[in-house]
């Protein structure tokens, strides 16, 4: 019996610690602050050297140059002294999967995909978890906004773009139902050698089948938006309507040049107009097609090898670079193994867009104002701006390098965040048991 008491203390222990390092989601604030003597990265390709950001009300109500402008700190409830400190946009990462999945070796914590292959009408809104512990670390590195997104099948869900913050999904939404995600089969498959190894490519002989059945859902799928009375609501159908309307995007999940074209011209086809292309490894060798179809695109993470042999050992560091030069919109994304992880390392794939290619301010319009207009959040969100919401932050140093990174304050919609976590509790507790300072 004492046994038995022992083992559930220990358990009511061990629940109400872990439970201690989730940060209790931001109240409103009522006061007015003001950032001030920091250097403003607005988001937009300018820096103000010694700028003032004023909040108010959870909007951005002044953007100035300290040096030309007469505002007085007395006017605000809260002066924020952010001298030799560097002042952005939140971070926003397109195409995570943030709060869908916890543990990856536990199924009952992923949520990130359904059986089938064809569920548009998936929604990973509602899927989505605020009691993450996953989100507090993110948040440490700067990101603030996810466009959380389903995976799996051939027509894998609808995504939605969330605030990383609120007591439930419904607090944290942002823009709902964004877009659909599409992905393109592909004519080449790994072959699997065993459980955790990868051998080469084969042909993937199911390729115009998948094709074939992607069309036929996209052409009933048309026919049925088209009427305007049904005997019979099909929920599959009714999920497409926004892509063939225009008001919601269709994001197109591909990275090879035959692939791209084919998925391209395929949704084209169906008077399908606001197309984004996820991934896109080869997209640098078709940028004229993508220009001229109106394509952006969400890079893939850059931390990872080239696709083949004989490609660049630098390829992936490079492609943002190409896609601006040849005036492609585009974005970084984080998919790929342990993604959930991955999305803190955003403001650093920035940091390696930087060092091949980008000039410092392009490498960070590619994680806030680019990824906000191709979300369809610009006008709320992205840069700083007069009006917009206020999600900024405040670091000690380059955010865009993970040696300097050093979120010290952050703000969603002008909420003050609670910037800890399990990381940052769990190096205070070893910290103070070995005495280190």
């Amino acid at each position: 019996m004492k046994n038995t008491t022992l083992t559930f203390s220990l358990l009511i222990f061990s629940f109400s610690f872990c439970f201690a390092q989730q940060p209790v989601p931001a109240k409103p604030e009522t006061k007015s602050i003001l950032l001030m003597n920091g250097t403003v990265h607005v988001g937009n390709g300018t820096v103000i050297q010694n700028g003032m950001v004023g909040i108010k009300d959870g909007k951005i109500m002044l953007v100035a140059d300290a040096t030309t402008s007469r505002v007085k700190k007395e006017d605000y409830d809260t002066a924020i002294d952010c001298a030799g400190k560097q002042i952005y946009p939140g971070f926003i990462a397109a195409d995570c999967s943030l709060g869908l999945v916890e543990t990856e070796s536990v199924r009952a914590t992923v949520d990130i995909a359904d059986i089938g292959k064809l569920n548009p009408e998936l929604r990973s809104l509602i899927a989505y978890n605020t009691d993450s512990k996953m989100i507090p670390v993110v948040r440490l590195n700067g990101v603030l906004t996810a466009q959380i997104t389903p995976r799996g099948g051939l027509l894998s869900g609808t995504s939605s773009i969330l605030n990383l913050d609120g007591w439930n999904w419904e607090d944290a939404a942002y823009k709902t139902d964004d877009g659909v995600h599409m992905n393109w089969p592909q004519q080449l498959r790994r072959i699997r050698l065993n459980e955790d190894q990868l051998g080469g490519y084969a042909q993937n002989t199911n390729y115009d089948k998948e094709v074939q059945v992607l069309q036929k859902f996209l052409t009933d799928a048309q026919a049925y938006c088209q009427q305007t009375k049904h005997d019979e609501t099909n929920v599959k159908f009714e999920a497409m309507r926004g892509i063939f309307n225009g008001t919601e995007s269709l994001f197109i999940h591909s990275d090879y040049v035959k692939e791209i074209l084919a998925a391209v011209n395929a949704v084209k086809g169906f008077g399908i107009s606001k197309i984004v292309l996820v991934g896109g490894r080869d997209s640098w060798l078709i940028t004229d097609f993508l220009k001229k179809n109106n394509v952006s695109v969400v890079v893939r993470r850059l931390h990872t090898q080239p696709a083949t042999p004989e490609g660049d050992v630098d390829e992936t560091y490079k492609l943002p670079a190409e896609l601006q030069k040849a005036g492609i919109l585009y974005c970084l994304g984080t998919a790929g193994d342990m993604e959930q992880n991955a999305t803190r390392n955003l403001p650093f794939l920035a940091g390696t867009a930087a060092a091949y290619g980008l000039s410092k301010e392009d490498a960070l319009q590619a994680i806030t104002l680019n990824a906000a207009k191709i979300l369809g959040i610009d006008k709320q969100v992205g840069s700083i701006e007069e009006g917009k919401d206020a999600t900024v932050i405040v670091s000690t140093g380059d955010a865009l390098n993970m040696e300097t990174n050093n979120i010290e304050w952050a703000f969603i919609k002008g909420k003050k965040l609670q910037l800890t976590s399990v990381q940052t509790a769990l190096y205070k507790e070893y910290k103070d048991k070995y005495g280190l300072k």
